[in-house]
């Protein structure tokens, strides 16, 4: 092969690559959406996307005719073929674990969930998410023999990181060091781990048509966590405790938390928490469908419980955005679907903590748009980088190594 041809060829993977690494970090894009991306004229352009069809790397998804103005031909989409990669996002929960599988195309392809006591040891957590991984395969017929990699949310703060993987610093019942390897052991695949909640955070701050570059997540459940985008970046913080609004006092003489102290907000606005005050004020509610129809049929006790909540949420998201000045601040989990007042009596209280604060633009308190699987699609962003939101952030690490371009590329 003479040097010119040898160049030719280097040029033209390098545009592939490109274009490959488009389509992963966007989803399906035109010709003209994706020459804009990746800087190519569309005579280049045509030549690389003909190249990459002929060859099955890519398809023509569909046409952008549902979002284009004006009249004109519909242009094609392009894409990923699906069946070129599969991406794996598990969310283990303080009492269950969530998983979805997403193709090349961006498409969720199959999920599923399953529930497990709080102090269930660590060995038997994942035992169980093994299980449903099977279970979830077996329903949907998605074998993994395509995988690319696999990401992994878990409750609690990091330390720092153990060949490129994040070590949680706390919470001995579980011990995150050893999810990379059991789940590199099962699947042979690139593993990322970080805090679940963070990667909640990603998947709302990316779930809109323009990325949101500040925003403060606080996500509801089992528990409770937060997540913060500033000035573009998922933050981690020093130490990995960046977000841990669970962790903050809302009641000095409040109960006992399990991180130690005393009236943290995790104590007053978890979901168990919630609803212990409903039946401590007089509500036979036990389950998020106990509290659901509470509040359908207006139960004046249930209505105080979870104004009183949303009012102690509103000030420390108040506490938050004070300091941070984001541009939205957004409640997860999946109370707020349940109970809708909670987010309302929060965006209301937070708004009167910064009342003081000129501004043109209001901040926007809204529930997320999410439902329970935000932890793990968060896990998939992260896996494929698809956002700026991850500059400088770890990149997926198998045995300490890093993980080739095309794995690591935003989908």
């Amino acid at each position: 092969m003479s040097m010119t041809t040898g160049v030719h060829a280097l040029v033209r993977r390098t545009h592939e690559e490109r274009v490959l690494a488009a389509l992963r970090a966007h989803g399906a894009l035109s010709r003209a959406e994706l020459a804009k991306r990746v800087g190519l004229s569309r005579t280049t352009l045509s030549e690389i996307t003909a190249s990459l069809l002929q060859r099955g790397a890519i398809i023509v998804a569909d046409t952008d005719a549902a979002v284009r103005s004006g009249s004109g031909r519909p242009a094609e989409r392009l894409a990923l073929d699906p069946a070129s990669g599969q991406f794996l996002g598990v969310d283990f929960g303080h009492r269950r674990v969530h998983v979805v599988v997403a193709d090349a195309s961006h498409e969720v392809i199959a999920e599923g969930v399953e529930r497990y006591a709080d102090d269930l040891p660590w060995a038997e957590r994942l035992a169980i998410a093994f299980a449903l991984i099977e279970r979830v395969s077996l329903e949907t017929g998605v074998h993994f023999g395509a995988l690319q990699a696999v990401g992994i949310g878990v409750p609690g703060p990091y330390t720092g990181a153990r060949g490129g993987m994040p070590v949680v610093s706390w919470k001995k019942q579980l011990a995150p060091e050893g999810v990379d390897v059991a789940f590199l052991e099962r699947f042979g695949a690139p593993v990322i781990v970080d805090n679940n909640t963070r990667l909640a955070a990603l998947a709302e701050a990316i779930s809109r048509p323009d990325a949101v570059d500040n925003l403060v997540y606080l996500r509801l459940s089992d528990g409770v966590g937060g997540g913060l985008v500033i000035a573009g970046q998922l933050v981690t913080g020093a130490r990995g405790f960046a977000g841990e609004l669970g962790h903050v006092t809302a009641d000095p003489t409040g109960a006992l938390c399990r991180c130690g102290k005393r009236g943290c907000l995790e104590t007053i606005a978890s979901v168990p928490a919630i609803l212990r005050a409903c039946r401590d004020a007089g509500a036979d509610v036990h389950t998020l469908d106990h509290l659901a129809h509470a509040v359908a049929t207006g139960d004046p006790a249930v209505d105080a419980v979870l104004r009183d909540v949303g009012s102690t949420v509103g000030r420390v998201l108040g506490a938050a955005a004070m300091m941070l000045n984001p541009r939205e601040v957004v409640i997860g989990g999946e109370i707020v679907r349940v109970a809708p007042v909670l987010v309302e009596q929060a965006a209301s209280t937070l708004r009167y903590e910064l009342h003081s604060i000129p501004s043109d633009q209001p901040h926007i308190v809204r529930a997320a748009q999410l439902h329970d699987s935000d932890g793990a699609l968060g896990a998939i962003a992260a896996i494929f980088h698809q956002s700026p939101l991850l500059a400088g952030y770890p990149d997926p690490a198998s045995s300490g190594e890093s993980v080739p371009q095309q794995q690591r590329s935003a989908l």
